[in-house]
């Protein structure tokens, strides 16, 4: 089976992943012999989400993007507590294990995607099976949760400016855990109108918007994500620390994740860079050659220095 791309190399090879009563739809592109870097989309998109961005990976890396649960041509788990962090990270990792079982690949995520990526490469095994991870528009949980905490122990004027500026931004979840109400008007009414709200929430062409067929149940189903982990863990943080290097594209004109957000990432992250990126959020539709390049630069930086480490241990 295959589907259409705009990708110089071919359209995508599509298979499946299970991971464990879950399928996964996961699609291949790009050139076979190159690292592999897995995209991991976030609400209400699916893998084309980075239609943009795989053409601009295709010549040098082994580009690999699915459907994550209750999207796409993925199954769709009826249950809020299917949608739990810890069960999507399984997920990515049952994909990675599937396409790259012997060699570590490179993570770029967006949106619940990056919250998915960095609950995975805050677990125990990560560094063997994940290279690099760049991550746009996506905090992990945990860290934003302990950023409020110490922030609100300690207030300064400035402190409570950004935490009530984030909470502001981020008040549309409080309201998602309102029953039926945020199915009706995402699947309802946000979603068929996907490019106009795109156009004018983030200011993009309308025309680089890549809405699946599945956009409105899709929107609609991804309300779950929500309710099963925004009260928990930011009321709840854990401690989640990483030696995966992480890349933070930080969309400098982002409306719903703020870049404060992530000035104490570095607490919890060994090896970390933080690239600007002078977009709104949906930064793989808008900026898709500043994405591509800034993660290809990266996965490159990673594996210089991974086989610097390697000679120099070899001495």
């Amino acid at each position: 089976m295959t589907t259409n791309t705009n990708n110089s190399r071919g359209p995508a090879r599509a298979t499946t992943v299970r991971n464990g009563a879950v399928e996964l739809a996961v699609f291949e592109q790009g050139n076979p012999d190159g690292p592999t870097v897995v995209l991991v989309h976030g609400w209400p998109d699916t893998h084309r989400l980075w239609d943009h961005v795989v053409p601009l990976l295709a010549d040098r890396f082994r580009v690999i993007s699915y459907d994550t649960r209750g999207s796409g041509r993925s199954s769709v788990p009826t249950s809020v507590s299917d949608y739990r962090l810890e069960l999507l990270a399984t997920d990515l990792l049952a994909v990675v294990d599937a396409v790259s079982p012997d060699e570590a690949v490179h993570l770029l995520a967006h949106d619940w995607g990056s919250l998915e990526a960095w609950e995975a490469v805050c677990s125990p095994g990560a560094v063997g099976r994940i290279a690099s991870f760049t991550s746009t528009s996506g905090w992990c949980f945990d860290h934003l949760g302990h950023w409020m905490r110490r922030t609100l122990r300690n207030p300064t004027p400035a402190g409570v400016g950004k935490v009530l500026a984030q909470f502001a931004a981020s008040f549309y979840a409080v309201l998602f855990h309102v029953p039926v109400v945020p199915e009706f008007v995402t699947g309802k009414v946000i979603a068929p109108r996907w490019p106009r709200f795109l156009a004018l929430f983030d200011r993009m062409d309308p025309a680089l918007a890549l809405p699946s067929a599945t956009i409105a149940r899709d929107a609609a189903n991804g309300i779950k994500r929500y309710r099963a982990n925004t009260l928990d863990r930011l009321g709840r943080p854990r401690l989640r620390r990483t030696d995966v290097p992480v890349q933070l594209l930080v969309n400098t004109k982002d409306k719903a994740v703020l870049p404060f957000g992530f000035e104490e990432t570095r607490h919890w992250v060994a090896d970390l860079r933080r690239t600007e990126v002078p977009s709104g959020h949906w930064s793989p539709l808008s900026h898709a050659p500043d994405v591509a390049r800034h993660t290809a630069d990266f996965v490159v930086d990673v594996i210089s220095r991974s086989a610097a480490d390697g000679a120099a241990a070899a001495v």
